[in-house]
This record gives structure tokens, C-alpha cells and sequence, in this order.
């Protein structure tokens, strides 16, 4: 599959998730101290990210 999250650590050493589409960001969270909680921030795209409304800014 061409999409895919990636967790990586930081500079800082926080664990970010990575959103990526044939290897290129599309986006990224923000640091997390655990990597669990990184795993929960994916999730919650997952469950959230398909209802989402899109808006434009003015």
C-alpha cells in the first residue's frame, strides 16, 4: 500500500507519527514522550479523520 504512518523519533527524542504517501510526508503530529501515545494520536486519525469536514481559510 502506497500509504502508510511511520513513528520516528524527534531530535528532541519525542516519538512522531508521520503520515506518508509513496515515501513523502504529508503530514506529522506532534511529539510525544511515549510511543504509545503517538500510536493513539494514528488512531484517532483513523477514527476520526473520515468524518472530518474540510474548511477553507479566509
Amino acid at each position: 500500500m502506497a500509504h502508510y504512518f511511520e513513528i520516528k523519533k524527534n531530535k528532541a527524542g519525542e516519538h512522531v507519527a508521520y503520515f506518508k504517501y509513496n515515501s513523502e510526508t504529508i503530514f506529522w503530529t506532534e511529539g510525544y514522550s511515549s510511543k504509545a501515545s503517538a500510536i493513539n494520536a494514528i488512531e484517532s486519525i483513523k477514527k476520526n479523520g473520515p468524518a472530518a469536514e474540510t474548511r477553507e481559510a479566509e
